[in-house]
């Protein structure tokens, strides 16, 4: 056998490999429900996004209500109420316009993080401010966090569980 060869072959088969990663990951994450074959698991994507989107909304909406009460005069915690506000809002809207895999999981991690965050600045404080889980919104803004981080993840689950099609059944 020639080594040489051998080795060559290998080396193109190892590149391919790593050039065609990314672009599977690329074309997984812009996966979304039009191409699913089942309508009814593609409706149910569109109606998780849909509600999704607007838990997110509404998780915004209450920050920058939060933010114009009086959260604008906290060092740190005020510029990103009002960045989470206006983030989350125009990431639902783009997210129930195209309702792709990566920005299903981008709402969900956002939403997550958001609660998250919360739930830090409850208990041990976050960049010098102790927050109360008594304050208003508090409870109902964690409630629609991890309700939007949960329906964003099971939209996208649903997606990339379509994408890999039905098992065989071993008999």
């Amino acid at each position: 056998m020639n080594t040489s060869h051998a080795s060559t072959m290998l080396r193109d088969h190892d590149s391919a490999r790593r050039d065609s990663v990314p672009a599977r990951a690329a074309q997984l994450l812009a996966l979304g429900p039009a191409r699913m074959k089942s309508p009814a698991a593609r409706w149910a994507v569109t109606v998780l996004v849909v509600v999704g989107a607007a838990l997110m909304v509404w998780s915004g909406v209450i920050h920058l209500q939060l933010w114009s009460d009086g959260y604008r005069s906290i060092s740190v915690i005020g510029p990103l109420f009002l960045i989470q506000g206006i983030a989350s809002i125009a990431l639902a809207a783009v997210l129930a316009v195209f309702r792709r895999v990566v920005l299903m999981a981008a709402g969900a991690v956002t939403m997550a993080a958001t609660a998250a965050g919360l739930l830090l600045s409850a208990g041990i404080g976050l960049f010098g401010f102790q927050e109360s889980l008594a304050v208003p919104h508090a409870m109902s803004s964690l409630v629609v966090e991890f309700a939007g981080a949960a329906v964003l993840a099971a939209a996208a689950a649903i997606v990339l569980a379509a994408r890999r099609g039905p098992r065989p059944v071993r008999r």
